[in-house]
């Protein structure tokens, strides 16, 4: 039997199966560039869509020791969590014409669309807690309630000032900071700023470099990903937020669907058929949790209390 090359077969051909190799990895490459977490967080490695690891919640001590006594003992403190995967999945609706290209050429125009999807809902679960698959309070967002580290935005009186006083919030609990993350309409604020020595805080990276405020990396997030209620800007210790990605990415193209959650210029939910279309439904296994309450900080509006 022939071996199954995505360059050949056309779409309308092959219309399930998996997602060729190069194309699901270059998706998951925009998917990882566009979402914030992804950049921010530490990647950890799954096989399978639950993985149980262990990881160092605080180290051993030290003690002065006289000659000739005795060295005391200490235990580091080693904690287990467990990360489960859960299915992303995204439907997007195209004329037939696009049944004509190869499996290859079709994923190809089909990348940008798939990866700012997926990557606007991981954001919105993993930061927020929004329609989150991973459970209730494992969510940045929600362990900035847990451990109320919070700041009003213009409390201070200077931005410079409260993303200094969040990052001792976190400090405090012997953390440090490495990431904030916030969407792109709040660079003005953060460009605008000057530390006590009328420096900028703000860093406009260039070539490709990611930009910087106290010389700290930026991820921005998709404003459609993003609840300004709750706050302007996130700051954490991103080694204590964990994601993975145990799986290829599976896709069905269906010709006779009706899209509920999509509607027309009438308010009516589109029908396939009728409008002669075809829709893609891609999905994948994503992992994400977070580790403890006291690694994260939100710079709340101005409405909210500190």
């Amino acid at each position: 039997m022939p071996t199954f090359d995505p360059n050949n077969v056309l779409m309308q051909d092959s219309v399930n199966g998996k997602v060729p190799t190069e194309q699901g990895t270059l998706v998951l490459k925009e998917f990882m560039t566009q979402s914030a977490v992804t950049k921010l967080a530490k990647f950890e490695q799954m096989n399978k869509p639950e993985k149980t690891f262990t990881y160092l919640a605080s180290g051993p001590g030290a003690y002065w020791v006289g000659e000739g006594e005795k060295i005391q003992t200490s235990k580091a403190t080693w904690l287990e969590a467990k990360m489960v995967s859960k299915k992303l999945g995204v439907i997007i609706p195209v004329t037939k014409e696009f049944l004509r290209y190869s499996v290859a050429d079709f994923f190809t125009q089909m990348r940008p669309a798939i990866s700012e999807a997926f990557a606007i809902k991981f954001d919105q679960a993993a930061l927020f807690g929004i329609n989150s698959p991973f459970g209730t309070g494992n969510s940045v967002y929600e362990k900035v309630q847990s451990s109320g580290n919070t700041i009003a935005l213009n409390s201070l009186g200077n931005l410079y000032d409260e993303l200094n006083g969040l990052m001792a919030l976190v400090e405090d609990a012997d953390k440090d900071v490495n990431g904030f993350t916030t969407t792109r309409r709040f660079r003005q604020k953060l460009r605008g700023t000057k530390d006590g020595n009328g420096l900028p805080i703000f860093n406009d990276a260039t070539g490709g470099a990611t930009q910087q405020a106290l010389g700290l990396p930026i991820g921005y997030v998709d404003s459609k990903s993003w609840d300004y209620s709750k706050a302007a800007l996130l700051a954490a210790d991103w080694n204590y937020t964990r994601y993975g990605i145990p799986q290829g990415m599976e896709y069905k193209i269906s010709e006779d669907a009706t899209l509920s959650t999509v509607v027309d210029e009438n308010g009516e939910p589109i029908n396939l058929y009728e409008r002669d279309m075809v829709a893609l439904r891609v999905t994948q296994q994503v992992g994400f949790m977070t580790l403890t309450d006291d690694a994260f900080a939100a710079l709340t509006p101005e409405t909210a209390g500190a």
